[in-house]
């Protein structure tokens, strides 16, 4: 017992020695606005919602499960007292999902301000639609629900959106002809989430430029190394080492939230629409983020993936 809790002393003084306190952050009054968090009953998410809520805005948890949003939701009410937090259902894993949550917000919410595209996977595997699953939830779903939503943002500006990509954007390789169709090798499932993030850098990238004019800005989040549930999709032979490694050198959720919060708060960003953040501010993404090209490609080849019904958010 005497060594055990040696073990965990020395595991705490290394966690706490290892990673810099968090930094100290002022948020402007959000009272009057309204934002959407995809993923937000947990992790990132769900930090992110907390925040957005203490500062005074309507917040809307878009999460797949019923029952882990509204216990997220009545948290983050009783947390901060503002009772203008809600769950609405969304699985990006299916488009039809997609389209009914837009439907329903935009009959039931008159503003829009705020869309944080949150919620990600790691695990392979094909959705409903017959697209990759890292690639539906992480930037397809995420476009078609952006596009639906996007007259609103218009209306309500200035407004923004927040993509959480990740550095694992570095390497990824998104082939137009190919888009949504699971990689192969021996390490599919990690290269399709690189795949995924590469896109939603892209995805913000383009977005940007289309929205010139608008006061409709976009900004793509390396959020840091975070120790959320992504990683329970782990391999189970490499949970011993990456979970003890996650806890004792990676951020917290409330820590991975500062940088997404920056970008859809802080005043004075909006010449740098389109630009991809860390928490050191604006950086260059790698190469292959910084191809208009490729971006157009994705923009057009996303577009043709989700059929019809993408224009709805134009009209």
């Amino acid at each position: 017992l005497l060594g055990v809790g040696v073990l965990l002393v020395v595991y705490t003084l290394l966690r706490h020695g290892l990673r810099s306190a968090p930094r100290p952050h002022a948020r402007p009054e959000l009272r009057g606005r309204t934002a959407i968090v995809t993923g937000g009953s947990s992790g990132i998410g769900a930090a992110t919602a907390l925040e957005l809520a203490r500062c005074g805005a309507r917040v809307i948890l878009a999460t797949r499960s019923a029952r882990r949003g509204e216990a997220a939701a009545s948290r983050i009410r009783r947390e901060t007292g503002n009772d203008e937090v809600r769950f609405m259902h969304l699985d990006l894993a299916s488009l039809r999902s997609v389209r009914a949550f837009a439907s329903a917000f935009l009959l039931q919410e008159p503003h829009l301000h705020l869309l944080i595209n949150n919620a990600g996977v790691s695990a392979g595997g094909t959705t409903e639609d017959g697209f990759s699953l890292p690639f539906q939830v992480n930037h397809l779903g995420h476009f078609l629900l952006t596009q639906l939503l996007l007259e609103r943002l218009r209306s309500c500006a200035p407004s923004r959106v927040v993509i959480v990509a990740s550095s694992a954007h570095c390497a990824g390789r998104l082939h137009p002809e190919s888009l949504g169709r699971p990689p192969s090798g021996l390490f599919s499932t990690f290269q399709d989430y690189c795949d995924s993030k590469l896109a939603n850098v892209l995805h913000a990238r383009e977005l940007a430029t289309r929205e010139q004019g608008t006061q409709v800005t976009c900004y793509a989040v390396h959020p840091g190394f975070v120790n959320t549930s992504l990683f329970r999709h782990a391999p189970l032979w490499l949970k011993p080492l990456l979970l003890p490694l996650a806890w004792l050198l990676f951020l917290d959720a409330s820590e991975g939230a500062q940088v997404v919060l920056d970008c859809a708060t802080q005043e004075g960003l909006e010449p740098l629409s389109g630009r991809y953040f860390t928490d050191c501010g604006p950086q260059l993404p790698w190469p292959a983020g910084r191809d208009d090209r490729l971006a157009r490609a994705l923009w057009e080849g996303s577009e043709r993936l989700v059929g019809p019904g993408v224009a709805w958010g134009h009209q």
